[in-house]
């Protein structure tokens, strides 16, 4: 419980101390955001389709972006965070917009004490299963909050992206999850300058181990798809080879970077 507690406040910590420099970066572009810019990428919403009236859990939703984009396109949202400032942005971000998501500050593991509710949809994306020691029990929370009949919506980084050290040119990490990796690093993916130092600790998650998850819960795998780029510029020595889409250089196209799943419940 000590080794749980320790990493949940490493990285609530992180988050608190990310979250300033986020809010202000031109990576999240909040004057866009606030003007009606929808901040989902194309995979997530071919899988999503139209959700107007659906309701839609957001697990590890940052500062709420892709809440409020998703409420944007008519669905009924609730979005769930590890950081509580993060989440007070949220909220705040949410009353300039008109959005009426509602925004709750919780590790996800702990979620069922502070919500009681099922969802037409549970969706998370980009940079979220590497906060998390144990998939089995991830893949629990979202079986549990699913209606029947209630999908699964899932983007991520491809565990392959995770093996390499920061800058791309040496294999440092197992693609297999091998215990915490604990890191100290400074500045942060969306302003690289930005003068802060922070402790991370996270855990590679391969595929198998993902989709074998979600399997053992009871849900059903409706669909995959590896992607070769990045939607996001938040690697060092990246290409732009499309608008929002990003290789690794000297990488371009043989590396896959991302990868989306939908899942159902019966």
């Amino acid at each position: 419980m000590n080794e749980q507690l320790s990493y949940i406040e490493r990285n609530k910590d992180l988050w608190n101390t990310k979250t300033e420099w986020h809010l202000k970066s031109g990576f999240y572009d909040m004057a866009g955001f606030l003007k009606g810019k929808n901040t989902l990428n194309e995979p997530e919403l071919k899988l999503l389709g139209d959700i107007k009236g659906l309701s839609v859990l957001h697990l590890q939703c940052h500062f709420g972006q892709d809440t409020i984009s998703l409420n944007r396109m008519g669905a009924i949202v609730t979005g769930v965070d590890l950081s509580d400032k993060a989440v007070a942005a949220a909220k705040d971000i949410a009353l300039q917009t008109g959005s009426d998501a509602t925004f709750i500050c919780s590790d996800i593991y702990d979620l069922r004490r502070h919500l009681d509710k099922k969802f037409d949809i549970v969706f998370t994306s980009y940079g979220t299963i590497g906060w998390l020691p144990d998939l089995d029990q991830w893949a629990g929370v979202i079986e549990y909050f699913l209606k029947p009949g209630g999908r699964f919506v899932f983007a991520e980084f491809h565990p392959a992206v995770w093996m390499f050290d920061n800058d791309f040119t040496k294999v440092a990490y197992s693609y297999f999850k091998s215990g915490p990796i604990v890191e100290t690093e400074t500045g942060t993916y969306a302003e690289r300058e930005a003068p802060i130092e922070t402790t991370s600790v996270t855990w590679n998650h391969g595929l198998a181990e993902v989709i074998g998850s979600l399997l053992g819960s009871g849900l059903l795998l409706f669909g995959f798809e590896e992607y070769d780029y990045s939607p996001y510029n938040c690697f060092r020595n990246t290409i732009e080879f499309e608008p929002g889409k990003f290789h690794i250089r000297s990488m371009e196209g043989k590396l896959p970077m991302m990868y989306t799943l939908s899942a159902g419940k019966v």
